[in-house]
């Protein structure tokens, strides 16, 4: 990182977070009258939210309702698809959660009830809570390309949600053939990321550069510009020929106010995509839609015309609804970005937030904070980081100056330091999940 020590960093960050977290949680732990939370969805942020409040008070019943049995995380999801890690190790079960005391349910939620405060499932079962968490991470905006839905999305796959079409898209690179073409159409902001299309991009042209070199990489990109994009792509120039006559990675960018490359439509029997500008036919197809809040936040009525949920971004209670939080992806919390580790953050703060609530106590002040590490190639990764807070006067998050940072380029870093910065990935994947699921 540039300006900033890591050792710095991960200090302030861990102090930010324990600030939010668990240096609150020794006043806790009262006991007393039972008190009851459910949470919808056992992602990183519903997950974490889970464990959390159960460390803080064990008074508090905390429910989990998850529709799947395991949960496969988003990042490192990138790496299954590149060849460089199995599905088998990004999935994660609840026994951890079930270890702390949390009941976990696995069932569909159909529906709140704001008023009656409820939560109803697809099984037929109705759960009363005093505060409820909703940690639903995104849906698509299927409406925006002509000819994709989520039937088609089986066979021509976004792999946005980890688990089966990250192994379908994984084989599908392996069964084209040496000469092909692979098409990545990235989604316009704000979208989820981890995974992120650019991770994505990087390991898959590693793949293609040896088992497949006479193939092409295409990107269709409706922005003009993205998430540490000087450093992707002078790494894209050192490993894939990116803007040389041969190179193996192509980024179309639409400049600001233009149509150039955002996806119209696509046809999936030919395998055809076209924009404004372009038409890509590609022998792989990785189409990822417009984003928006996950279906129950719709149905409980969460969202506003953004598509995404309000909070109070020192609770994340609800500015629509009362007695509902909404953390992570769902959420509106500019300028953090919609990650696993900003869920993760907020999912803390949050708990803190319910338990406070919930035993009448002053919440203490919050930090959040947040990391992105990206791959390029092996032994070549890159992150940037931040450390945020809550400003009482605004009622907004804001970014804490010099705090966290940006991996510098290759004229002023080693490749011992990008092979740090990797080796750093792995280890925060472990961390987190450990965190999140032990």
């Amino acid at each position: 990182m540039s300006n900033f020590n890591r050792r710095d960093f991960l200090k302030l960050s861990g102090g930010a977070v324990a600030a939010a977290s668990s240096m609150s949680f020794s006043s806790f732990a009262i006991g007393g009258a039972s008190k009851k939370v459910v949470i919808v969805g056992g992602g990183i942020g519903g997950a974490t939210a889970a464990k959390y409040i159960r460390m803080a008070d064990a008074s508090i019943e905390v429910t989990v309702i998850e529709p799947n049995a395991n949960y496969h995380t988003c990042f490192m999801s990138n790496e299954v698809i590149g060849g460089e890690r199995t599905i088998d190790s990004i999935r994660f079960g609840y026994k951890g959660l079930q270890a702390h005391g949390v009941n976990v349910v696995q069932d569909s939620v159909t529906a709140i009830d704001a008023a009656a405060r409820t939560v109803k499932t697809a099984g037929g079962k109705s759960f009363a809570y005093d505060r409820c968490i909703v940690s639903p991470g995104v849906d698509f905006r299927w409406d925006t390309i002509e000819g994709y839905d989520e039937t088609v999305a089986e066979t021509i796959p976004h792999a946005w949600k980890a688990g089966s079409q990250t192994v379908t898209l994984r084989k599908q690179l392996e069964a084209m053939k040496d000469g092909g073409t692979v098409c990545i159409a990235p989604p316009p902001n704000p979208f989820r990321c981890p995974p992120g299309p650019y991770e994505r991009a990087s390991l898959i042209a590693n793949y293609l550069k040896h088992h497949k070199p006479k193939s092409k990489l295409i990107i269709l990109d409706p922005k003009p510009k993205f998430s540490k994009m000087g450093l992707f792509t002078a790494g894209w120039e050192k490993y894939y020929g990116f803007k040389s006559d041969n190179a193996l990675i192509e980024w179309h960018g639409t400049p600001e106010g233009s149509k150039d490359n955002v996806l119209q439509s696509l046809d999936a029997k030919s395998r055809t995509v076209k924009t404004e500008f372009n038409e890509v036919t590609a022998d792989v197809l990785n189409v990822i839609p417009a984003q928006k809040a996950g279906k129950i936040a719709f149905a409980a009525g969460l969202t506003n015309d953004s598509g995404w949920c309000p909070v109070d971004l020192k609770t994340f209670e609800s500015t629509i609804h009362k007695n509902i939080h909404v953390i992570g992806d769902a959420a509106i919390q500019a300028p953090m970005p919609k990650s696993g580790y900003a869920a993760n953050s907020q999912a803390k703060v949050c708990a803190v937030a319910v338990v406070s609530l919930l035993n009448e106590m002053a919440m203490p002040q919050p930090s959040y904070v947040n990391t992105c590490y990206s791959i390029i190639a092996p032994g070549d990764g890159i992150s940037v980081a931040a450390v945020y807070r809550y400003n009482n006067e605004t009622g907004k998050i804001e970014g804490v100056k010099g705090a966290g940072g940006l991996t510098p380029g290759y004229d002023k870093s080693t490749m011992e330091m990008r092979a740090r910065e990797e080796q750093y990935a792995h280890s925060w994947f472990k961390n987190i999940t450990h965190d999140v699921f032990g």
